[in-house]
């Protein structure tokens, strides 16, 4: 029940991510479907879900529960019993999920970012969440060379991803939820910088990639296939069409990306 319960909210909320996991051996897949549930479920605290007025309570409360679930054997609530066994087994690391949870607080204030803020804010919204994917992929299959540098391309991937989706979502961030991750009035040259900076950090990820064992390779090189496709989009979209509409793949273009991941073997 625990394992349905953390695979619902994947299904539900993610077209890219769950293709993408998908791809993942089944022990790989379930524990990625554990650690997004808990993700996400924090993420919609701060978007909404919980009223204005109880959400930093509420958003306290889980993030002490999601760090102290791992020293409990049994939870009441399936999705935190599935992410302990899977933080158990995987060994992530509370600073990392102290740092995710403190972007997520960050985001209760409406702001407009500063270069600074927003580096820390990919840091523990991005960058450690691609850390704790790492923590699964190697669960199971210690790796021999040096961690460092598959740790570097997993937060440059995920420094990616996470610009991918402030463009993707500038309007309904700026205008629905009041955040500027980037400049309110971004200009053609300011999104021109920030296509280049994803590039750049795409191209930092992808020959780690290939160090990732088989079974994590085929789903993070399909991940990747697919916000490197919408950064081609983004870069051919105006500022005006960033506020108009949100860049998307179809179905079956990310099927075909995912093909030539699982190809490629």
């Amino acid at each position: 029940m625990a394992h349905r319960a953390a695979r619902q909210v994947i299904a539900t909320y993610s077209t890219s991510f769950g293709i993408a996991s998908a791809l993942l051996p089944r022990a790989m897949r379930r524990d990625i479907a554990h650690l997004y549930a808990v993700v996400r479920i924090a993420d919609e605290i701060v978007d909404g879900a919980a009223p204005a007025e109880t959400a930093s309570a509420q958003l306290e409360a889980y993030e002490e529960a999601v760090c102290a679930a791992p020293a409990r054997p049994f939870h009441t609530d399936p999705i935190l019993h599935a992410y302990a066994a899977t933080a158990r087994h995987c060994g992530f690391a509370e600073e990392h999920l102290r740092a995710f949870f403190a972007s997520m607080r960050a985001d209760l204030t409406p702001r407009e970012y500063t270069p600074e803020e927003l580096t820390q804010y990919i840091y523990g919204s991005a960058e450690v969440i691609g850390l704790l994917c790492l923590d699964v992929f190697l669960a199971d299959a210690p790796y021999a060379g040096d961690r460092a540098y598959l740790e570097n391309g997993a937060r440059h991937l995920g420094a990616a991803f996470q610009k991918v989706n402030f463009l993707r979502d500038l309007h309904e961030d700026t205008v629905g939820l009041g955040r500027a991750y980037y400049p309110r009035d971004l200009t053609s040259v300011d999104k021109q910088k920030i296509v280049e900076s994803i590039r750049a950090d795409l191209a930092e990820a992808t020959p780690t990639i290939e160090e990732l064992p088989r079974g994590a390779r085929v789903g993070v090189r399909a991940a990747a296939g697919i916000y490197g496709r919408l950064t081609e989009q983004l870069d051919a979209m105006t500022t005006q069409e960033l506020h108009a509409r949100r860049a998307h793949v179809p179905a079956w273009e990310k099927a075909a990306i995912a093909a030539r991941a699982v190809a490629r073997g």
